[in-house]
């Protein structure tokens, strides 16, 4: 039963996918011939500056900033080496949304510069344009860098430190042996960070649409919903499909090698004390992303929510609603979610190697994560009409119930989402003992008894991290959501968009503050787990 059912939601998960191209390739050839010659041209290259500006902006900051707190000791660095991870709590739409506000013509930032340089309108000196493609990888980059930051920072932290005392006994610099050691041995964590930043840029549309690029992302929501051309749509997404690939296979190339720069019982690399101007210059180089990527938007949000408090507008009950509406979504995709994985998980566990064939279904539950929330949802729409249709009919009801009442958006949150909780389980299950099991099933036990009674007490702080982050995650979500939300069914992300599209701010500011609340969550989380500073200093075996 396990299996039977592991496999079907494997299966449920490669049903849009299949979809998609079904969809693509019964398209009339005029479809393919219009979109190749007026359409994927621009889009494709400016996806492509937008993903080579970001991948480039992502490693220099995340790498940088992943060395200075690992290798240097400078005023600051013990709140900053967890402060680079805030960024993280903010979706990249609303630090657009806020930066479209505070670096205007007549905002607040250049109406200070142009004071202090002795102008007095946005017509005699202004800054460049942030509707633009560099505002874009401006914005996009330093909300990324922390994929970059992480993955750098957990490499940095268990590299040798003899490695890079060879390098300086044989005359190289300190820039020599980080460029020609410490670097060379974090390149295939370096390569899982930019994947997963590029993977977050290809998936993005609001900060995008907010800032006039129009990228692939846009090209499929905008040749959906405003030319309603589901063909064309699908087979720009098609075309995404093929990058998404080519991201993926990166990560995993990357990953096989990912034990290259590990060292276990070896003395980890001690933090140099940096003095004088070389001290401060490391402390702004790290506080800078933390700057521009959180504090700032998250001080505009706080200021545009205090003000319209203070001026007794209060909260409307439209707001109330989507606080509501996404609440009521991300607890429904926590719960779909979490099962899923739990089942998965379970159906693969025990002493089965991670490449044998029976855990397909793990690897293929997975891949959700990896395709655009708008690639998903055209995928998702064909099986899932033809399946609430059938429904409908059945039960002789007038409309779409499933679509109504939302539970193709929570299928299709729950896809995109499954790996955290997959991943999250089945690392649970790897530390519970074998014999539990076993002692378990001699005493007469069933396996969903087993399940039941000794590894789900064991496997609470692995579930309850997992479903803390679908739930958040969830509640961020916004391709999906923009493109199967029932009617009049608005969420804190939508609502934001929508205000955002309209030029009003007032009540964005309050929907994206609690967004950013929540978002906090796992940041705090993962600042406990994954980076913890390496001050312990393990003996060689052979000392």
């Amino acid at each position: 039963m396990w299996q039977a059912s592991s496999v079907l939601i494997a299966l449920g998960v490669l049903a849009p996918v299949v979809s998609l191209i079904w969809l693509a390739l019964g398209a009339d050839w005029a479809h393919w011939k219009h979109l190749v010659q007026y359409v994927l041209p621009d889009a494709a290259l400016n996806t492509a500056m937008l993903m080579g500006g970001v991948g480039v902006l992502t490693l220099v900051v995340g790498t940088g900033c992943a060395w200075l707190v690992s290798a240097h000791d400078f005023p600051g660095r013990k709140l900053l080496h967890w402060a680079l991870l805030l960024p993280l709590a903010m979706p990249a739409y609303i630090v657009a949304f806020a930066y479209l506000d505070l670096l205007h013509p007549i905002g607040p930032v250049q109406g200070a510069l142009r004071w202090m340089l002795g102008y007095s309108s946005p017509r005699e000196w202004r800054l460049p344009d942030l509707r633009s493609m560099g505002g874009a990888i401006f914005v996009l980059g330093f909300v990324l860098y922390p994929y970059v930051y992480m993955t750098a920072r957990a490499m940095f932290m268990t590299q040798p430190a003899h490695l890079m005392e060879a390098a300086r006994m044989l005359g190289e610099s300190r820039w020599g042996a980080f460029r020609r050691v410490a670097l060379p041995m974090a390149r295939p964590a370096l390569a899982v960070g930019l994947s997963l930043a590029l993977l977050e840029t290809l998936n993005d549309i609001g900060a995008s649409e907010f800032l006039g690029v129009n990228t692939l992302t846009v090209s499929v929501y905008t040749t959906w919903i405003t030319r309603t051309d589901l063909a064309g749509a699908a087979q720009i997404a098609c075309s995404m499909l093929l990058v998404v690939i080519a991201l993926v296979w990166l990560e995993r190339h990357a990953r096989r090698h990912q034990r290259y720069g590990s060292a276990q019982r070896m003395r980890a690399i001690q933090p140099e004390r940096l003095h004088g101007a070389k001290a401060w210059l490391a402390t702004l180089f790290t506080a800078l992303p933390v700057l521009i990527g959180f504090i700032a938007p998250a001080a505009y949000l706080c200021w545009e929510t205090y003000k319209r408090l203070s001026q007794g507008q209060g909260v409307s009950t439209g707001l109330w609603m989507s606080l509501g509406n996404t609440l009521t979504l991300a607890l429904g995709v926590t719960v779909v979610t979490v099962i899923a994985g739990l089942i998965i998980a379970w159906a693969t566990r025990n002493g089965v190697s991670t490449r044998h064939p029976s855990r397909w279904q793990a690897r293929v539950a997975t891949l959700g994560y990896a395709i655009p929330g708008t690639v998903l949802a055209i995928g998702l729409l064909t099986p899932a009409l033809a399946l609430d249709g059938g429904i409908a009919r059945l039960l002789n009801l007038t409309g779409l119930p499933l679509m109504a009442l939302g539970v193709i958006l929570v299928v299709a949150c729950s896809i995109r989402f499954l790996v955290i909780p997959v991943g999250g389980i089945e690392s649970g299950l790897q530390r519970i003992p074998s014999t539990l099991e076993q002692a378990s099933r001699l005493l007469g036990e069933t396996a969903f008894g087993t399940l039941l009674r000794v590894h789900l007490p064991l496997l609470k702080p692995a579930v309850a991290t997992s479903a803390l982050l679908v739930f958040v995650d969830a509640m961020k979500e916004l391709p999906a959501t923009l493109l199967l939300r029932p009617a009049n069914f608005d969420t804190l992300a939508t609502w934001l968009y929508a205000e955002a599209a309209r030029g009003t701010y007032e009540e964005g500011a309050v929907a994206a503050l609690l967004i950013v609340v929540a978002g906090l969550l796992p940041v705090v989380l993962l600042a406990k787990t994954q980076l913890q500073p390496t001050t312990q200093t393990l003996e060689n075996p052979q000392d």
